[in-house]
Order: structure tokens, then sequence, then C-alpha cells
């Protein structure tokens, strides 16, 4: 009855997911309380007081019609040109509102501009362990996903492998930095030599090669660690974002693509992802959210919430004797596995400890597992005893 196509999907659906539906259940089996649920990155920082400030007082003094109604397929103008001035004093740009197009969250927004670029038969570099859907959206338009292994000491691109792994089918390259599953943020020095490497090779093949840089988890950076705007290192680059993560608002869907005045055919560019933003029936991105997070522009993540996880987690798996990558921004630990397939580490802390973690293979990279530490203060530490317990079983 489905189509081909969708059986496929269906088959090999978000694991991600289906850990979090698994939660739920064993809440209710075994109580909320002995439930360490690590697989969903669902933040559990309150949003800032300024959002619920805002709606507030756009639903009470605002005009109805301009609150619900529609707009521009790209977005409010003064929402786009707002967050466009925020971006310039962050930045040293000069944004306007032409360059911003508003998102039904940075998936809608991935989706609108793979819509907008990507042929079928075209190709998606990707840079492994990624996110898990960056699959699902490049087969959406017919395009296949190009795995390119990172450097396995740091889980930076490896620069040499990218380039081989370009052909004239090559249209984008993915980037995550802060990176969804290792909390790796990608320095400035590998930027700029991804930028170097992608301007020679659009001239060996005769067409632009974009970056699309998502970057939900931007504002989410440690120990004082700059996140490189890469649109300062390739001007093909288009940047997605969210405020799922900085504003803690995952279910609004509110988010913004940004295409510099820099980028190859930009009038063209920016035209076909407005129209993809309609054919693809977001239509416009959530009216209200819009003006919400116009004046929550300059509102700060809870870095400091994170990072008091981050810390207990940190010490803790470390005397306990697990393997992992420290992160520099995101709120996910990457973890490599006590036993060569992580999926029986996986099952085991699920059916032993009531530990939800996530396996790394998910993500393109077996052998490892991703914990998500945006839940509460109280869930890690009461977590402790079952990691504990687990590292003693498998001897380590």
């Amino acid at each position: 009855m489905i189509s081909d196509k969708m059986k496929s999907m269906v088959a090999n659906s978000s694991v991600i997911r289906a850990m979090f539906e698994e939660g739920k259940k064993m809440a209710v089996q075994y109580g909320a309380d002995h439930v360490f649920d690590f697989s969903l990155g669902n933040p559990n920082v309150p949003a800032p007081s300024c959002v619920k400030e805002a709606i507030l007082d756009i639903i009470e003094h605002e005009d109805s019609l301009h609150v619900h109604g529609y707009m521009s397929n790209s977005g409010y103008e003064e929402v786009r040109q707002t967050l466009a001035e925020h971006l310039n004093t962050l930045y040293g740009k000069s944004y306007s509102a032409e360059n911003l197009l508003m998102t039904v969250g940075a998936a809608g927004g991935l989706n609108v501009i793979f819509k907008a670029l990507l042929n079928p038969g075209d190709e998606v570099i990707t840079v492994s362990p990624y996110f898990v859907e960056y699959r699902s959206y490049a087969g959406n338009f017919g395009a296949a996903l190009i795995e390119s292994p990172t450097d396995p000491d740091t889980f930076y691109p490896d620069i040499e492998d990218l380039e081989r792994r370009i052909t004239e089918r090559t249209k984008i390259l993915i980037l995550n930095s802060p990176n969804n599953p290792t909390g790796v943020v990608y320095p400035e020095s590998v930027i700029r030599a991804i930028g170097e490497m992608l301007s020679k090779k659009e001239k060996e093949i005769g067409h632009p090669i974009f970056i699309v840089s998502d970057e939900p988890y931007r504002e989410i950076a440690f120990d004082g660690i700059e996140v490189p705007w890469i649109p300062d290192f390739y001007r093909n680059t288009v940047v997605g974002s969210s405020y799922s993560k900085s504003l803690s608002l995952p279910g609004e869907r509110i988010g913004y693509l940004v295409i510099p005045s820099e980028a190859e055919d930009f009038e063209n560019l920016v035209a076909a992802c407005n129209v993809a933003n309609r054919i693809l029936g977001f239509v416009n991105a959530p009216s209200l959210m819009q003006l919400v997070v116009a004046r929550c522009a300059d509102a700060k993540t809870d870095v400091e919430f994170y990072d008091r996880n981050r810390k207990l987690l940190y010490k803790s798996l470390k005397d306990f004797g697990y393997t992992f990558t420290k992160p520099d921004g995101a709120f996910y630990f990457w973890v490599k596995s006590p036993v060569e397939d992580e999926r029986e580490f996986v099952e085991y802390l699920k059916n032993n400890e009531q530990i939800l973690v996530v396996p790394g293979r998910s993500f393109g990279c077996a052998g490892w597992v991703r914990i998500a530490y945006c839940v509460s203060h109280e869930t890690i530490q009461n977590s402790l005893p079952g990691f504990e317990r687990t590292a003693q079983h498998y001897g380590l």
C-alpha cells in the first residue's frame, strides 16, 4: 500500500526516537525516577523568561491578523531584519532581511536548501559520525549521502578523504559544529582548510559546491571555545540554525537560513528557497514564534546548566574507566563501547540499569554510543551507580 521509498524509511526509522518511546514505556513499568533516558536531545533547561513575556505581550497587544495570519513565505520582514542585525553585531557582517529565510526549525531549513540545490542523482557529503536524519533529507530529493570518516583521534573532518570523495555530482558538504553526536567543535584551521580545498574543487568540476552548516548548537560551547562563522572562510556557505536548543524550544519548530549575498547565483537561490518553503508544505515558519524569537534575539543560553552536567559526567565516566571524547559544545558524550558491537552494550544498560543511550551505528559510526546529557542534574547523579556497575561488569 505505502510507497516503496517509505517502506524503507519506516523499516529504518530513527533509533533515537525508538529509544525515546521505549523510555516512556519503561517509565510506566519502573517509575520515572528509576529510568535514566539519555536518548533524545530534548533540553531540560526552561526557556528564558523573555519567551513567556513575549508570547503574552504579543497575544495581548498585537493585531490578531498580524500574529496569526499569512506572510511572505520567507517570513516577517521585520523579524528577518532584527535577526540579521543580531548576526551583524555578533560577526561583523552586513546582512539584511533578504539574507534570511525563517524556517520550520533547522530540519525544515535543511530540507528547503536541499530542495533548492539538489537534482536526483546528486551527492551530499557528510562527515561521520553524523546526525541520523541527514540520509533521509538527502533521499527526499533523490540525492545520495556520501560518508567521509573523521579523524579517529579528534573526530575532525579528514580533508584529504573529503577531497577524494568529491565528484562531478557533488553539490553539498554538510557540516555540523558543535557536532551531534561527538560534541566536537571544528576549529578555524580546519574550516579554513576545508574552504580552500572546496574552492579548488569547484574550479576542477566546473560548478559550485555549497557548505550547508547545520548549527542548532552554536550557542552551546564550553571553556571559552569560539565556534567559527563558516561564511567568513567560504563564500558558498548557507547556515541553518534554530532556537530548539538555544532557547529550549524544540517543539515550536522555529529556525532560519542565512544565505550570504556572496553566494553563487544569490538571487535565484533565495527565490528557490522561498518557493521550496511553500511547496514542501511548510508555507511559512510559525507566525507567533517568529515574533517571539525576534524579541528574544539577545537572550542567552544557560550554558552553565549544561556545563555542570558535562563536568559531572566527564569526571564520573573517566573514574569508571570509560573511553570517550570530551565535548567542546552541544550536550552529548560520545563514548566507546566496551564490546565490539555497541548494540550489546546499549541493551545491557537498558535491561540491567534502565539507562537509555543510542548506538553509534545510528550515526554512521559503530562501536560507540551517544549520551545526551541535557537532562536534569539529578538524573545524571542517580544514573552514575548504574554506569559504574556496568563498567565493572565489562572489566573497565
